[in-house]
């Protein structure tokens, strides 16, 4: 039986057995997962002072008492909560001295990794001799610190690099990218791979081996070839600068921390561990206080209070999803059900295209399986969740329906009048559309309180955002169980009320109307795609245009135009004037860019511009207005219309408003969001701002009588 060792804290145990190996489990009783904080660490080192105080100990390990994760990461309501640089400089220096003490220890350390070990629970796992990690499917490990404006403040840019090399840690730690088992092992980031059941027995089994020498570290993440370029301060100054060159390219410079990040690494090989470390803090304290970095911060308290269903109590039991059209969107939603555990009938109008959807979601999978993100068995275990037919019987144990088939009311009714037919009373319908008006699909049933929107986002997997539509009619019991399931299927939730567009679709229309007014005007494609990448937007107008077709811009530009007054906006008929002239973009090879007609992707790359395009300008000559102001008038124009939603009661919150602008639209991260954009420059500079483009271009870009308000009263959206 293993003896319990006194410490005086309940966030941790510490144990030892027969061997003299001792087992330090950290289970914050008040937490369902562990996180690094000030506590934390204090608790850690109350351990080490009895560990160091024990001759007879013959090894360490560290472990989590969450059966689900290792530790996620640093306690970040802690961080959003320090006063001035120097208490976070100071949480990273007790970090620092207690990973000093961990590699000072007269025994071998072992770290045991299940689940996420994310950010500060890595570094703690850093700083031990050995790593196992269990194979499941949950485990990752990831430094993902960038991702929120700051460096990792724990001696992740120290210690990651002496592991793997210099060029791996400055791709993990620019990127903050997740890393899986099997490439884990191959990397070197962890020494050995367990399934999860042995993962305890093991690493106690290999700090006894490390002790008695049956046991050698094998450092074998890098190449002959790496090590000799890393091996050379000369050629070491070039890995910096590469590093610095694609993190600029990725970011358009609008993020602080990977400069940084290169300058802490670079110190640290280059002028030695200590000198490393304290480049660390002084960094880690100056980005905490970024604007860039408080508003990544707040957009992640905000993506989490979004993954709590308001209506709990009212949300029925989602077991099988029914999807209507096995298409792009059909097989992506399909995908993201399936792969959280939810069963999935997916039917089409022919067995053969339902086959065709499945295979797609198989295929995904074993994307993820080829990577080493999921094994065989999960692969194939998930994918065998999704049952194609082209019937609706099937249909009849579903719980929730949603239809994803094309753009058209009458075909929508249609479909959701026949599965009425053939489901239960409490079934809930769900409609896949961008732009259609919910109130006016549910006129196909006859109980419109059980439909409602669910609007994904192409592609379906690797956007975040889901955005529920309610009518006036919708209950709570449907709205309730659509949120159950999107959270399922892991989409960060908004609820928005029903009107033309939504709101993402609203405000993502107006902001490429103005840059089809642009085009009108003369402005060169490449310029202006340019402009708004280097404000942050993942994409360019233009190549987004070229992305989702022409021919669906059109229609989007349609209902808004129909929807909203003269006055309010000037509606540009260029897209409409180039879906006639079948330039749909990729689905055609030619929109405003050429395509190669041999790649069968969804997302390709544009190869030149269609110089023909220009054709179909207003303008008689080109000329791009500078760069800050083609940002200015198409940010802005989003902003102001995110407002108006908010004014209109289309959104309830502004919340919803940063969340579905930032994780459905790719609205400038490091920006928070519309609201939390206006309240950093202040409603009064938006409101000179929108004034001063009134002036310029016409009465659509008139100031939001709620900036205006916000503007006077010296107010924010966020108290």
């Amino acid at each position: 039986m293993p003896n319990t060792l006194d410490v005086p804290t309940d966030l941790l145990s510490l144990t030892v057995d027969d061997t003299g190996v001792a087992t330090l489990q950290l289970d914050d009783p008040n937490a369902p997962v562990n996180k690094i904080s000030g506590e934390t660490l204090e608790a850690f080192a109350d351990a080490l002072d009895v560990i160091e105080g024990r001759s007879d100990l013959t090894g360490l390990v560290f472990t989590s008492g969450k059966p689900e994760s290792f530790i996620v990461g640093a306690d970040l309501e802690m961080v959003q909560n320090f006063e001035r640089p120097a208490d976070a400089r100071q949480l990273s220096r007790e970090a620092h001295a207690l990973g000093k003490r961990v590699r000072a220890l007269s025994m071998p350390t072992v770290a045991a990794l299940h689940g996420p070990a994310m950010g500060g629970g890595l570094e703690m796992a850093l700083n031990c001799n050995y790593r196992i990690a269990s194979t499941a499917d949950a485990t990752k490990m990831a430094l993902p610190e960038v991702q929120l404006g700051l460096l990792p403040g724990g001696g992740g840019t120290q210690l990651l690099p002496r592991l793997i090399g210099v060029q791996q840690a400055l791709t993990l730690i620019l990127t903050g990218k997740n890393t899986y088992p099997e490439k884990a092992k191959r990397i070197g980031l962890v020494d050995a791979l367990i399934h999860p059941p042995g993962l305890p027995d093991a690493a106690r089994r290999a700090a006894r081996q490390l002790a008695s020498g049956d046991l050698e570290i094998e450092l074998n993440g890098q190449s002959l070839r790496d090590k000799l370029l890393e091996g050379n301060p000369v050629s070491r100054r070039m890995i910096y600068r590469q590093a610095l060159k694609r993190a600029e390219k990725r970011t358009q410079g609008n993020y602080p921390a990977p400069p940084l990040v290169v300058d802490a690494v670079r110190t640290g090989m280059e002028d030695g561990l200590e000198a490393g470390l304290e480049t660390e803090r002084e960094y880690f304290g100056d980005l905490v206080f970024t604007p860039e970095s408080q508003s990544l911060v707040s957009l992640f308290f905000d993506k989490q209070q979004a993954e709590t269903n308001p209506m709990p109590d009212e949300a029925r039991p989602v077991e099988t999803v029914g999807v209507l059209g096995a298409g792009l969107m059909g097989s992506g939603i399909a995908q993201v059900t399936a792969e959280n555990g939810t069963d999935v009938v997916l039917k089409d109008q022919t067995l053969e295209l339902a086959a065709k959807g499945k295979k797609e979601v198989w295929e995904a999978f074993n994307a993820q399986k080829e990577k080493g993100i999921i094994n065989a068995f999960t692969r194939d275990r998930v994918a065998e969740r999704v049952a194609p037919t082209a019937d609706y019987g099937p249909l009849r144990s579903c719980d929730l329906v949603i239809e994803a088939v094309p753009e058209d009311l009458s075909i929508k009714h249609q479909v959701l009048s026949d599965v009425e037919e053939v489901v239960s009373s409490d079934t809930v319908l769900a409609s896949n559309t961008s732009a259609l008006p919910i109130a006016k699909i549910a006129e196909g049933v006859e109980d419109p309180s059980r439909v409602l929107g669910m609007h994904y986002f192409s592609p379906v997997p690797d956007i975040p955002l889901l955005e529920i539509v309610m009518t006036e009619k919708t209950s709570d019991a449907a709205l309730a169980t659509a949120y159950t399931a999107g959270l399922a299927q892991d989409k960060t939730v908004i609820v928005v009320r029903d009107g033309p567009g939504f709101y993402t679709t609203r405000i993502l229309a107006l902001y490429m109307n103005e840059a089809l007014l642009l085009f009108d005007a003369g402005a060169d494609i490449e310029e202006v795609d340019r402009a708004m990448k280097d404000a942050g937007v993942p994409m360019g107008p233009f190549e987004l245009f070229d992305l989702v077709g022409l021919d669906v811009a059109a229609k989007i530009t349609d209902v808004m135009g129909d929807a909203l007054s003269d006055e309010r906006v000037d509606i540009s008929n260029t897209a409409s004037r180039l879906a006639e002239a079948d330039l749909l973009g990729q689905k055609t090879n030619l929109g405003f860019y050429e395509y190669d007609a041999d790649d069968e992707s969804d997302d390709k790359d544009p190869e030149d511009v269609n110089e023909a395009v220009y054709h179909y300008a207003d303008a008689p000559t080109r000329s791009t207005p500078p760069a800050e102001a083609v940002q200015d008038r198409l940010l802005l124009m989003m902003v102001n219309e995110a407002v108006r939603c908010l004014e209109d009661e289309v959104l309830r919150a502004p919340i919803d408003g940063d969340l579905g602008a930032v994780f459905g639209l790719g609205f400038p991260p490091f920006l928070g969001g519309p609201f939390r954009h206006v309240d950093h420059e202040g409603s009064g500079a938006i409101v000179h701002s929108l004034e001063r483009l009134t002036n310029q271009h016409g009465d659509r870009f008139c100031p939001a009588e709620l900036l205006r308000t916000h503007a006077s009263q010296d107010t924010t959206f966020y108290e």
